[in-house]
């Protein structure tokens, strides 16, 4: 006897070996029972989830000699010839190559026959939504009234092509796709009954390929037993499918909480190598992703179908729950371009080396924010560097101890020197890195105006940055107060319009820039006025980022003072503005004196729409 593949010999014949589709089994089971069957039904559904399926077990259980029922007994002359497909009753007809109307009115013509050997004529028409319009008005008339012993089952993939008349006129039942454990669990007893060995990795692996499809499941599993010789391991299927496997997810993700690039592309080489699916990467690493979110989200939730699960645990701990979310995202959008890149494996190196690109640069460092605050070094010679981050809580919780140190060796140092105390020597400044330059800023507890310390002295701790109703922020640590010198801005708007330009500004910094009027400056204070319209955009990142464009600018630190504005400003944007209001005005005045738009008008009565004059750049 001839090979018959899984895909027919293990085909459903009764509603009870069917897998999942529930809640149609119910009502078809309830409608037998009960003798309450419509007369034309619509099954829709991907494909390979059971439509032909259902639909021969429907005509089975009407024509069954046992009776009407939903049980029907399967070993009658009708249930074994409707199981092989030659029971004369039930027509089959494949609507993609029979779609004109003449071959839609030709099947009509055999409706008003009686059955030849059944109870009911069954006919089943697959992907009925490739019939032309023509045929579905052929089949409207005949599908809302036909004769008692006719029964329509129609199945379509592609449901929105169908007329809303022949939608009206169906009882309608949406078809699921088949999860993996349902897929898993029925592959199970098919390679028991078969006697075939096989890894669960294995049929788990396969039953995720199938993608909700049973009949694709089956067809990959012949071909894998064929593949394994007669045997299942998961090293085979992988190789077969091209799967990627768990070790290589897991050291993508190692690469990437390393922001090692290099290490990323040793892992595509290798799958290219290996001849793997690059597409199923993105995929894999998506599904990943999806599992450390919710092993952050709900530690004690275990998937138990899933055997890479405690190395995800582990490496749970090496992605922030950012990190995580914006890898998913990054991973399905290049899965979706991926058919748009030159090829498959420049568009998975895209999307890896994406993902370390958009990465925090906080996190990528692995160095928080608090820990690279400055530490707040004391003169005693017993105490030990302390954080700024635990002088800050230390401050808060105890009312800012040091400041009230600080500030008591300052009262006494005025008492104790006389008015005309020579300036002591000006002690070495040198230039603070840059991500402390626009932290550094005096809070609203800060130690009075163009007072000297003496070097030894310890520093306040720094609290975080505060903008205060003014938006005055303060002096940056490790510069004393000096007297202040003479402007050495002569002009203040005006240079500043040349200066900002040639900041390394981008984005909400340079439009901040933008708006914001010098009022004066030296060579370490610049006093700013901020427009009260635009106090929002002043965030501690933006201020931060100005005030280290400036420094780098002018090659040493510099500090800022904003204070708030509510008149007119003259800044950058208000006079690039009025530049251009007066470059419309002329281009308006240049075409009214226009003696040929002037002859035109006249000539015409034409009128000129203001809104089509642009100035000439």
């Amino acid at each position: 006897m001839s090979y018959q593949v899984l895909a027919r010999k293990w085909r459903p014949h009764t509603f009870s070996d069917l897998v999942g589709q529930e809640h149609v089994v119910q009502a078809l089971v309830n409608g037998l029972d009960q003798d309450r069957v419509h007369h034309a039904f619509l099954l829709t559904g991907t494909r390979g989830v059971g439509k032909t399926t259902i639909a021969r077990i429907l005509a089975k259980c009407l024509n069954c000699e046992q009776g009407v029922s939903s049980t029907p007994c399967g070993e009658c002359g009708s249930c074994i010839d409707v199981d092989e497909g030659r029971f004369v009753d039930m027509l089959e007809i494949d609507a993609a190559s029979k779609t004109k109307v003449d071959d839609t009115r030709e099947l009509l013509e055999t409706v008003q026959y009686t059955p030849s050997r059944g109870r009911y004529k069954v006919y089943i028409i697959d992907e009925v939504h490739m019939l032309s319009g023509h045929s579905f008005n052929a089949l409207l008339k005949t599908l809302e009234e036909p004769p008692p012993h006719v029964k329509f089952v129609l199945a379509t993939t592609d449901p929105q092509k169908l007329p809303i008349t022949i939608l009206s006129r169906c009882l309608r039942f949406s078809l699921t796709r088949l999860l993996p454990d349902q897929i898993s669990g029925h592959l199970v007893k098919i390679l028991q009954a078969e006697s075939i060995p096989a890894e669960d990795s294995a049929i788990m692996r396969i039953a995720r390929a199938a993608d909700g499809s049973m009949r694709d499941g089956l067809s990959l599993l012949d071909q894998a037993i064929a593949y394994g010789g007669g045997e299942l391991k998961d090293a085979d299927v992988a190789s077969m499918l091209g799967s990627i496997d768990h070790a290589h997810i897991a050291a993508i993700i190692d690469a990437l909480s390393r922001s090692d690039a290099s290490a990323l592309m040793t892992i595509v080489n290798e799958l290219v190598q290996q001849s793997r699916n690059l597409e199923t990467a993105l995929d894999e690493l998506a599904e990943a992703m999806h599992r450390i979110a919710l092993i952050q989200a709900a530690p004690d939730f275990r998937d138990p179908v899933r055997d890479d699960w405690d190395s995800l645990v582990e490496r749970s701990t090496q992605v922030s729950p950012e990190d995580a979310q914006l890898y998913y995202q990054i991973a399905i959008t290049g899965r979706r371009d991926l058919g748009l890149a030159p090829d498959p494996r420049t568009g998975l190196e895209m999307t890896l080396l994406r993902m370390l690109a958009f990465k925090p640069a906080d996190t990528a460092s692995g160095v928080t924010i608090a820990a690279k605050r400055p530490a707040v070094v004391s003169s005693r010679p017993d105490s030990q560097p302390q954080t700024a981050q635990a002088s800050h809580k230390k401050a808060s919780a105890g009312g800012n101890e040091a400041a009230k140190a600080a500030r008591a060796a300052f009262d006494a140092l005025q008492k104790a020197k006389p008015a005309k105390t020579p300036a002591l020597p000006e002690p070495e400044v040198k230039p603070k890195p840059d991500s402390e330059a626009g932290r550094e800023m005096k809070s609203e507890s800060r130690l009075p105006e163009r007072a000297e310390l003496e070097p030894e002295l310890p520093l306040m701790p720094e609290p975080e940055v505060q903008v205060s109703a003014d938006l005055e922020l303060g002096q940056q640590p490790g510069l004393e107060e000096r007297p202040q010198k003479a402007a050495v801005i002569s002009d203040p708007a005006h240079d500043w319009s040349s200066l900002q330009n040639n900041l390394e500004l981008s984005g909400a910094a340079r439009e901040f820039a933008r708006n914001i009027q010098l009022e004066s400056a030296d060579e370490h204070n610049w006093r700013f006025l901020v427009p009260d319209t635009l106090l929002h955009l002043g965030s501690q990142s933006v201020v931060e980022s100005l005030q280290k464009a400036l420094s780098d600018r002018l090659g040493h630190p510099v500090r800022l003072d904003l204070h708030k504005a509510s008149e007119p400003l003259k800044s950058v944007a208000a006079a690039a503005h009025r530049a251009e209001l007066d470059r419309m005005s002329e281009a308006e005045r240049t075409i009214e004196e226009d003696p040929t738009v002037q002859d035109i008008k006249k000539e015409f009565g034409a009128r000129v729409v203001p809104d089509s004059i642009q100035p000439l750049q």
